[in-house]
């Protein structure tokens, strides 16, 4: 291809290929930008897991409850427990 004869890329043509390009980047980092937000997500979603006894001990260790709301908190869930199965 010549393109010193004037039969090269029109300013149409030019103008298409610099928007796919910019189309393209703009695609490329949007996948990537999900891809770690899916990943991202997926680890928190094992952590939020948690049994509510740990959750309820990580409270009292934190010591956002007293020993008494622990105790009868925990002894709640248990009932709450042998009454579900």
């Amino acid at each position: 291809m010549h393109y010193w004869d004037g039969y090269g890329p029109s300013m149409w043509g030019m103008a298409v290929m610099a928007v796919s390009t910019v189309l393209f980047w703009a695609l490329i980092i949007v996948a990537i930008i999900a891809l770690v937000r899916y990943l991202g997500r997926s680890g928190r979603g094992e952590q939020s897991t948690a049994s509510a006894e740990q959750i309820l001990a990580e409270r009292y260790a934190r010591g956002e409850i007293d020993d008494e709301e622990y105790r009868r908190r925990l002894q709640a869930l248990s009932e709450h427990g042998r009454r579900k199965t």
